[in-house]
């Protein structure tokens, strides 16, 4: 079971490298500074997507019951799948922009058009837009689920009648409850 992680791991990052090479340079010089208001609008609008993406991918999978049904299980972790793809192309869109950690690895290739480095030479504070948006997206959406299921969880109001006060004519004036100690 253990020797199972590393093609594991290997077969979830593949894709992530595969979209890196194939339109990261693309997507961050051409596609992020045409969209409406530029790449640090773009970069927001990818932050915004990190909470959504992630409760896309989890929701389905708190519903799950495998005691009760493992047809509706398998169900709710199919209605997951969406959620997860969706993630791989959020976190392949972050990763493009992602700069080798040792300065001689930036090479003619980091700084050419669309590059990491050229991501960051016209963008300095992308990361810092993207990071904003993810936490402000998070905090509106933990607020809108806390009220949500606030209301959910609300009591139904009672129909029995309350509970009778002591009676004086009871011995202990207790009303049929049990003295203290």
């Amino acid at each position: 079971m253990g020797c199972a992680v590393i093609p594991g791991v290997f077969a979830l990052m593949t894709p992530l490298y595969f979209f890196d090479v194939y339109w990261g340079h693309d997507l961050w010089s051409g596609f992020a500074p045409a969209w409406p208001g530029g790449a640090y609008a773009f970069a927001a609008s990818v932050g915004v997507l990190v909470p959504l993406v992630f409760l896309a991918w989890v929701w389905p999978l708190t519903r799950m019951d495998w005691k009760k049904s493992k047809s509706r299980s398998l169900g709710w972790a199919a209605a997951s799948l969406p959620g997860l793809a969706a993630g791989y192309v959020v976190a392949g869109v972050m990763m493009a922009t992602t700069r080798p950690k040792r300065r001689r690895d930036w090479d003619g290739d980091c700084y050419s058009e669309g590059g990491p480095c050229w991501v960051h030479v016209h963008y300095p504070y992308l990361w810092v837009v993207g990071l904003v948006a993810t936490l402000a997206a998070a905090a509106l959406l933990i607020t809108v689920l806390v009220k949500y299921s606030g209301r959910s969880s609300a009591t139904a109001p009672s129909t029995s009648e309350p509970e009778d006060a002591p009676s004086p004519r009871s011995p202990t004036g207790t009303g049929d409850r049990r003295p203290p100690v």
